[in-house]
């Protein structure tokens, strides 16, 4: 049996969405167990020249929902990128996977030749369905949660790699 285009997006999304949540919520905790702003850990960058933790869990929830959304010939919901804090980056990422919970196998299934255009800032990339998925989405996807959970963990965020995984 083959895997479906939904199976290869929808449940991997939410997975992971949850994983990124409990993953933060542990940022709170560990900001509140010692005792300083947690406004501290969103702000924070592993380089200077890397987007800081908030924009880095804005970017894996717009590649996940802008995916679905595209699969399914829908528009993509648009956010307002202006979470400060933990809590609201949080209620992005609940947000995110109610949204994606709405999605049935027969709108993302039978997609992976479907054009995809996708524009950005100084080009635009062209992919069939299969391709933005598999090399586009779900690469940038987890470099952006890795990124979020390296700059928790170089912050002293008491994270292990299961915390990544999920249960």
């Amino acid at each position: 049996m083959s895997l479906s285009m939904y199976q290869s997006s929808i449940p991997i999304f939410i997975h992971m969405l949850g994983n990124l949540r409990n993953i933060l919520q542990k940022g709170a905790t560990h900001a509140t167990n010692k005792n300083f702003d947690a406004s501290i850990l969103v702000n924070s960058r592993l380089a200077p020249d890397m987007f800081a933790l908030a924009r880095q869990v804005q970017i894996a929830t717009d590649m996940v929902k802008g995916c679905a959304a595209r699969l399914a010939s829908i528009e993509p919901p648009k956010y307002d990128d202006t979470e400060t804090t933990i809590d609201e980056l949080i209620a992005r990422i609940d947000k995110t996977i109610s949204f994606l919970k709405e999605f049935s196998p027969a709108q993302i299934d039978n997609t992976e030749a479907k054009e995809i255009t996708l524009a950005l800032r100084t080009r635009t990339l062209n992919f069939d369905g299969k391709t933005y998925l598999q090399h586009f989405v779900i690469p940038n996807m987890y470099f952006h949660i890795t990124t979020t959970y390296n700059i928790l963990r170089h912050n002293g965020v008491e994270l292990g790699k299961q915390d990544f995984i999920g249960g």
